[in-house]
């Protein structure tokens, strides 16, 4: 798994909530964005970073999830949990099911189709980031 960042580490826009529930894939997604600088935190399922939120929201800088997911909450309501406690703060979801508009979020987001590229993935965390400055 990702290692869990130190205190100082955080770039400007802030630590990535990175949800998926396939730790392959989460596990390649945490490597990636480190490689690149960000600042990451694994989570392997919308309920656990629910919970994770509750003591953490004021670190995170982007939350990015994937839809569909086992437990109790899935991606789409994780991010409308985000987005209404946390409006200023960038959604950025992957599927390759799903749309968030087919899912039910009802906020503004940076949507990314699996199976994506590593540029349109770096593009897009990019693009989430700088839609909320």
């Amino acid at each position: 798994m990702c290692p869990i960042p130190t205190a100082g580490e955080q770039l400007p826009g802030g630590l990535i909530l990175v949800v998926e529930d396939d730790p392959l894939i989460l596990e390649f997604l945490c490597e990636i964005l480190q490689d690149e600088g960000f600042v990451v935190h694994p989570q392997v399922s919308a309920d656990a970073a629910s919970e994770y939120l509750e003591q953490h929201a004021n670190e995170v800088g982007l939350l990015l999830t994937d839809i569909t997911m086992p437990g109790k909450l899935n991606g789409a309501d994780l991010a409308n949990e985000f987005g209404d406690r946390w409006p200023g703060k960038p959604i950025m979801i992957m599927s390759g099911f799903e749309t968030p508009k087919s899912s039910g979020v009802r906020h503004k987001v940076s949507f990314i189709k699996k199976p994506w590229a590593l540029g349109q993935l770096l593009d897009c965390v990019e693009a989430a980031f700088k839609s909320r400055q």
